[in-house]
């Protein structure tokens, strides 16, 4: 009799103990509102939008979205002072990486399967020709970044005729550095200009006014992204990835370079790690995030077209795409969901 009330005892505080800690830890149950990370390009906005509406319609949470730079909304991650960072790009941000490594910062979920793509492109046009549009291949034979030396011509510079142009990112960007340190590793410096445009929205438009003219045209590209989606292109062969010639083209004191294709990135999830500890369900959740890289490329293709906001084309996303969204959640947080998508 003793010992049976004892166990019992045992078990009733184990029970309180365990519900005071769920109850102690949990963040939108006691009314804190979880803030997302401002993200400014479209991949980025839809996905903060998509995993806002979720929160909000089936978990009850209280959202808003912290805007900035991508330095300054990261480094709230890190301090807390932001939530969630819905598209992390593994890898890339040394702010995330020490975050990560300093037990502040949690990756979650593998968003994108497969993982980014990066690299140099050039129309399909360019090498196989389009008879419909009455354009013949003006450099049938390139397949790699080694080949570019011979086709200098094809994409003449209009400032400096004796070369050919390479369109890169624009200054300050990652992707400008990378390639820039490519171009000189790989030997093209002496036959291709280093042209980088001024903002992202410019590095468009010259690939678009390029291609609907029928133009050859070489550029850096990656994708998630609506260009991806909207025009045909060839991707570049490039020598294969190698992670300590990757580093170096990264590092701005290196000087040892030597060439490698890009890193893939993994797509996750950030949360703090504050907020990962306060909310198991949520981090579930985000585990089972899902966006294939065409429907991800078709979809930010269409809010560019039709000139939709992030918010607008999650809305329409959640309604058009339950098949898709449902399985990340359990069905009566679904049912929450489909409810206030109707209401």
């Amino acid at each position: 009799m003793r010992f049976r009330q004892i166990q019992a005892a045992c078990v009733a505080i184990a029970l309180l103990a365990a519900g005071t800690a769920h109850a102690a830890g949990n963040w939108c149950s006691s009314g804190k509102t979880v803030h997302f990370a401002g993200i400014t390009w479209e991949s980025g906005s839809f996905a903060t939008e998509v995993l806002r509406q979720i929160l909000e319609k089936g978990y009850g949470c209280k959202t808003d979205v912290v805007p900035g730079s991508t330095a300054a909304t990261e480094t709230a991650l890190a301090h807390n002072d932001v939530q969630v960072w819905a598209e992390q790009w593994t890898g890339r941000s040394e702010i995330t990486a020490k975050a990560v490594s300093s037990g502040s910062v949690k990756l979650v979920g593998d968003t994108l399967p497969g993982g980014t793509k990066e690299g140099w492109f050039v129309p399909d046009y360019v090498v196989k020709g389009d008879p419909a549009r009455g354009i013949k291949p003006l450099a049938p034979g390139l397949v790699s970044v080694a080949d570019l030396p011979k086709y200098k011509g094809v994409f003449v510079d209009d400032e400096e005729p004796n070369k050919g142009r390479f369109l890169n990112c624009p200054s300050g960007w990652d992707c400008e550095r990378v390639n820039t340190r490519l171009l000189k590793v790989l030997k093209l410096d002496d036959s291709y200009t280093n042209f980088r445009p001024g903002t992202g929205a410019a590095l468009d438009a010259a690939i678009a006014s390029a291609y609907t003219r029928g133009k050859p045209i070489l550029f850096y590209y990656w994708g998630p992204a609506a260009l991806m989606a909207k025009y045909k292109l060839t991707e570049l062969k490039m020598p294969s990835f190698n992670d300590a010639c990757w580093q170096t083209l990264r590092d701005e004191s290196s000087t040892q370079q030597c060439a490698s294709s890009y890193m893939v990135s993994h797509v996750t999830v950030g949360a703090s790690t504050r907020f990962y500890n306060a909310e198991p369900d949520l981090m579930t959740l985000f585990t089972k995030v899902r966006f294939p890289m065409d429907f991800l490329n078709a979809t930010i293709l269409d809010m560019s077209v039709k000139k939709l906001d992030a918010q607008t084309m999650a809305s329409q996303f959640m309604r058009a795409h339950p098949e898709m969204w449902k399985q990340w959640v359990p069905a009566d947080v679904a049912s929450k969901i489909q409810a206030g998508l109707t209401s």
